[in-house]
């Protein structure tokens, strides 16, 4: 096995099949794109995947789904990539792994589907794909995570411009040595900064990093050079976005930490992949959970004097907004999120609309949530504790150690389903939405992704 990380990545890249994967890493990634693709058609729809949808000439009033998932094949692939990438993450319902501090399915996805009708990828391809991209992704940000996130980058971008990469290279055959390349051109693109959270940026990086990936892919393809040692060398990527660089407090070098190791674990087995229950930053939903579990015992919203809310650094970082004026401020402010909780019966996509910010029942409870950082918690933990004071002195507290959909305890068939629906039927007809839903829960079987894609209803069922 080579000692370059580069080229041992692109070697396990070049070299997997099917048959390699282990039984449960197809069932993982088929909820992961079942899961990618209902959130993808809610987010082609509004806000800023709409917007880079027309920008790109796409009327979603218009368009049916092999359109709104770029499985239609027409146009340029990367640019595809790019607006079916930021629609994934525009209601920031998609998926979520901490073995990237970063959302993996939207980096993996959009870069699939826009090359699934070139490639005439079926099932197998696609999920042999995503699986190698993950594994990448998460082996770079291994050595320089979570401190590269708690620096300010968004993972999701960063790491997933590799997992992209790799992914397309996979779909397109890519040998080993073109592989390599690949990856060395995608250190040059990473990029995104946590301030756009909370803006319709904080998605483009997500459509960013796809576009990243099809590019480096099909440029290395086509014979562009790089050079090898694009993320381990000296001033490569690990060098320059970690910030623990110029001091090296622990002793040990990017490649000393690197520990990816093709014969071991995989970390789509270990970390897995979380499905989210609540359309927000993940941050938020242990919060989200905690309170609604003590609302349900019977405390009354109208009772509520005091919320106290704990929770670790990395919340503390991303949820900047205490008195959200948008929607999607909304989606990154523990406040308002806890609020919901308190107030609703479901946190649900309608919870981030105006009308939800402009609920006096909802405001009210927002103005008593005080929300602090647990020093004692790592950085990156999803722990966190809820205390609520009533009018009349009583206090309830309940804590919890992961919020619902973890991939130890995923969400149910039900709940799966549910969450589908609520958003695929935001773009397309319930029949359509029907049709989709049993068809790709069925990806193994799937002799062409995009051709299964397509056949299904196209008629839109809008008031």
């Amino acid at each position: 096995m080579s000692h370059i990380p580069e080229r041992r990545l692109a070697a396990f890249v070049a070299e997997t099949a099917y048959d390699d994967l282990s039984e449960e890493v197809p069932e993982t990634v088929t909820r992961a794109v079942v899961d990618t693709v209902g959130v993808t058609l809610a987010g082609a729809v509004e806000g800023a995947g709409e917007t880079t949808g027309r920008s790109a000439g796409i009327d979603p009033d218009d368009a049916d789904a092999a359109t709104l998932l770029g499985t239609a094949g027409a146009g340029d692939a990367a640019a595809t990539a790019l607006r079916v990438g930021t629609a994934a993450h525009a209601l920031d319902y998609d998926d979520l792994s901490w073995a990237l501090d970063g959302h993996p399915s939207v980096t993996l996805v959009p870069p699939l589907f826009a090359l699934a009708g070139e490639t005439g990828a079926s099932g197998h391809d696609l999920i042999t794909a995503f699986a190698v991209g993950f594994e990448v992704e998460c082996a770079i940000a291994g050595p320089i995570s979570p401190a590269h996130y708690e620096a300010g980058w968004h993972a999701t971008a960063t790491f997933g411009a590799f997992g992209a990469s790799a992914a397309a290279a996979s779909l397109l055959g890519l040998d080993a040595e073109a592989t390599e390349r690949a990856l060395s051109i995608a250190a040059s693109t990473p990029a995104g900064t946590k301030r756009n959270f909370g803006s319709m940026t904080k998605p483009l990086h997500a459509g960013l990093c796809c576009r990243s990936g099809v590019t480096a892919a099909t440029l290395a393809r086509d014979g562009l050079t790089a050079t090898r040692t694009a993320v381990s060398g000296e001033q490569g990527f690990w060098d320059l976005y970690d910030p623990r660089t110029d001091d090296k407090s622990d002793g040990s070098t990017h490649r000393e930490r690197f520990a990816f190791d093709p014969d071991g674990d995989w970390a789509i087995e270990t970390e897995g992949i979380h499905a989210k229950a609540y359309p927000c930053c993940y941050f938020t939903h242990t919060s989200i959970a905690a309170t609604a579990d003590i609302v349900e015992d019977g405390v009354s919203p109208d009772d509520i004097e005091r919320i106290e809310v704990r929770a670790a650094g990395g919340a503390g970082d991303a949820l900047a907004y205490s008195d959200p004026e948008t929607g999607l401020q909304a989606k990154f402010s523990m406040e308002h999120a806890v609020a919901c909780a308190a107030v609703r019966d479901r946190v649900d996509l309608s919870a981030f609309e105006t009308e939800a910010l402009a609920d006096p029942a909802v405001d009210a409870v927002r103005e008593r949530v005080d929300f602090s950082v647990d020093d004692s918690l790592p950085y990156d933990s999803h722990e966190a504790t809820v205390r609520i004071e009533t009018v009349d002195g009583t206090v309830e507290e309940r804590q919890r150690t992961d919020p619902p959909g973890v991939h130890t305890d995923p969400l149910s068939p039900e709940r799966r389903r549910e969450k589908f629906t609520e958003c695929a039927e935001r773009a397309v007809s319930a029949a359509e939405a029907e049709r989709l839903y049993e068809r790709l829960s069925n990806l193994p079987k799937l002799d062409d992704v995009a051709a299964t894609v397509a056949g299904a209803e196209s008629v839109r069922d809008l008031p």
